[in-house]
């Protein structure tokens, strides 16, 4: 027996960590330190990078019909962008004044070379574009998209086209420089013009026409180059003004002889008429949505402009605000939290039923050291493998929180045996792994098969699951290493001599168990006198999952409180900016108890929306999840039955 143990100490892969206890120790402190460095330098988002590159086209034609701008700008960018390489698909929208084309690109294509092929084929097809039209824009994402934040913009001194400037010159291109960034939606901006409202009668009766007032604006900025006066002593650069910025300036332009404008017309400076209307928590404003670039990160995003908005805020007028009314990386960090919670409860939860088994605080510390170890070790293979921390490979990690320390207890339970037969610390270690070595390598292996074809599935659902799979065969795998390398070196020094079983004990654990191993045997026998029984049983079951996974409801993702409600609202066609904004201000007063109550925090309305005046949106941003009673479907369903009261309008709460 002696000699047997010897020769079982001294050879062996589990033997060699065993004698080099140093070696064990700096294996799998390396692990873990990988791990920690790995943690604070990997991405964190709610979801895997499932993104392709996509790259839209915005190009605004000012009252031109749908018609005129699918034939003078729609098919010229689409036929522009197909020759454009990597192209999967083309999408196009044409709305009165507006074109957006749509350009998906095939998997692997880099965006922002893509954007810059994109930005190449409009450039080659600009002077095939009516010279009214704007410039073409050009978004690194689809601008369907919903903003990942709403910002608003408001002011309890400025009128909005005052307000409109700010934003403009200041606020929406320090947005839009922040990473990650694709666009900044304004909604209810005004921007100030002259409006000219003419006499026709005066005009007429003086022998003019509209053309001739046209003629006279027309030229009424020219600017060209007036040269130099030089003489012995100086130089002067000669440059003509000829802007005109005050309504009595307009009024002073000459038609023709001695006819001014203010002899036909009258000129008054006020906002334009905007295609849409903004209010937040009340006031009007001026709305900003964050478009999140294609491939990236919202959280990342949100920090951003959360910074920015901070730098601005520093900088505006007294009275005027900005504020942001809704962030999606609310809820990405909420939910990243609780995945944390459920993985902390996990792990006790594991340690102490491993406890009441061994009741054993040595024996229970060796898997509690082995299972972090490996999850630890696991963030550093995500790392090096570009994935995320998100919420399917916490996920994951919850998973593999039971098959990780699986090895390790098969291992310890082996040795444990090997201990209460009377053998030495170090040679029941030894013994103890090397019996259940290929056991553990089977184990592994054939969960590392099963896990390893999920990362393979095609499609959006393969691209979601495909860190998912590799997360749980890498955790898997480093869980074979930690059991085969330190639980053993940590069992030849930690066990105790006293037996870690409940057998021939009198107390509570020992009872327990003794009725738990009685109720087994009275089970098994009971299968194996009658397993037809056993089979019968079986083959109902399944096929009862089998009639039940019809009747299941299939979708993506599942119904979530994401502490916002989103509301499309649809008024008659051809109605005004004006009468949608009424009904929605409407609807804003019957909510008004929900925010009273506290369980609205925010509010962002826009009337307008594409180009469609009886079309608007609404968002409303609820209290933190733990200071309110109601979920989301609850507020939703009552939010239903408010906005009933307004039968003007369809209200489609989301």
């Amino acid at each position: 027996m002696t000699a047997t143990n010897n020769a079982a100490s001294d050879t062996g892969f589990t033997a060699l960590f065993i004698r080099r206890p140093v070696m064990a120790l700096v294996l799998n402190t390396l692990i873990a330190v990988a791990g920690l460095a790995a943690f604070y330098g990997v991405e964190v988002r709610e979801l895997p990078d499932v993104d392709r590159a996509v790259v839209t086209v915005n190009t605004i034609f000012e009252g031109a019909a749908a018609e005129t701008v699918d034939r003078e700008l729609t098919d010229v960018i689409e036929g522009a962008v197909a020759r454009v390489s990597g192209v999967k698909s083309i999408s196009s929208t044409s709305s009165f004044g507006t074109s957006r084309v749509t350009i998906e690109f095939n998997d692997g294509v880099d965006l922002d070379v893509a954007a810059s092929d994109v930005r190449d084929g409009v450039g080659r097809v600009a002077d095939q574009m009516p010279d009214t039209a704007d410039a073409p824009r050009i978004v690194k994402a689809d601008a369907n998209s919903d903003p990942v934040m709403r910002l608003a913009v408001t002011s309890d001194t400025m009128s909005v086209q005052d307000m409109t400037v700010l934003v403009q010159d200041q606020i929406e291109d320090e947005l839009a420089a922040v990473p990650g960034v694709a666009d900044v939606q304004v909604y209810g901006d005004r921007d100030k013009i002259f409006r000219i409202d003419v006499d026709q009668n005066k005009l007429a009766s003086l022998g003019f026409t509209v053309a001739d007032l046209r003629t006279a604006l027309a030229s009424v900025a020219f600017d060209s180059p007036a040269g130099s006066i030089t003489t012995a002593d100086q130089d002067l650069i000669v440059r003509p003004t000829a802007d005109v910025t005050t309504p009595e300036e307009f009024e002073n332009i000459i038609i023709g002889g001695t006819t001014r404008i203010r002899d036909v017309a009258t000129v008054t400076l006020g906002p334009d008429i905007g295609q849409t209307t903004l209010r937040s928590n009340g006031k009007t404003g001026i709305g900003l949505g964050i478009i999140r670039q294609a491939e990236s990160n919202t959280l990342d995003i949100s920090t951003g402009v959360r910074a920015a908005v901070a730098a601005l805020q520093a900088d505006l007028p007294q009275g005027m605000s900005i504020k942001v009314t809704s962030d999606d990386a609310v809820f990405v960090n909420g939910a990243v939290h609780e995945v944390e919670i459920a993985l902390g409860l996990s792990v006790s939860i594991v340690l102490i039923v491993i406890f009441v088994f061994l009741l054993d605080w040595r024996a229970t510390l060796i898997p509690g050291l082995a299972m972090p170890v490996a999850m630890i070790g696991t963030i550093a293979a995500i790392y090096l493998a570009g994935f995320s921390v998100n919420i399917l490979t916490l996920l994951a990690l919850v998973l593999a929180t039971g098959l990780v320390v699986d090895d390790a207890i098969v291992v310890l339970e082996n040795i444990v045996r090997r201990r209460n037969e009377g053998m030495g610390p170090r040679a029941a270690a030894v013994l103890g792994a090397q019996e259940v070595f290929f056991a553990v390598i089977a184990t592994t292996l054939t969960l590392v098969a099963v896990f390893v074809p999920i990362s393979f599935l095609p499609g959006q659902t393969g691209g979601l699951f495909r860190e998912f799979g590799f997360v749980l065969a890498i955790s898997v795998l480093l869980s074979a290493v930690v059991a085969l390398t330190l639980c053993p070196m940590l069992a030849s020094r930690m066990l105790s001599v006293a037996p870690l079983h409940h057998q021939g004990g009198s107390g509570f654990g020992a009872r327990i168990g003794g009725a738990l191993n009685t109720l087994y045997r009275r089970c098994l026998r009971i299968c194996l006198d009658a397993p037809w029984i056993v089979l019968l049983v079986a083959l109902l079951f399944a096929a009862t999952a089998f009639t039940l996974f019809g009747t299941i409801r299939q979708e993506l993702t599942p119904t979530e409180d994401r502490a916002v409600v989103l509301m499309r609202v649809d008024a008659p066609q051809g109605v005004s900016l004006d009468y949608t904004t009424q009904q929605m201000q409407k609807i804003e007063k019957l909510i008004q108890p929900l925010r009273d109550s506290g369980e609205i925090r925010n509010t962002f309305e826009s009337a307008g929306r594409n180009g469609a005046y009886n079309a608007g949106f609404m968002v409303m941003t609820l209290a933190p999840w733990d200071e309110r009673t109601r979920s989301q479907q609850q507020i939703m369903a009552d939010i239903s039955r408010l906005t009933r009261q307004v039968p003007s309008v369809r209200v489609f709460p989301m």
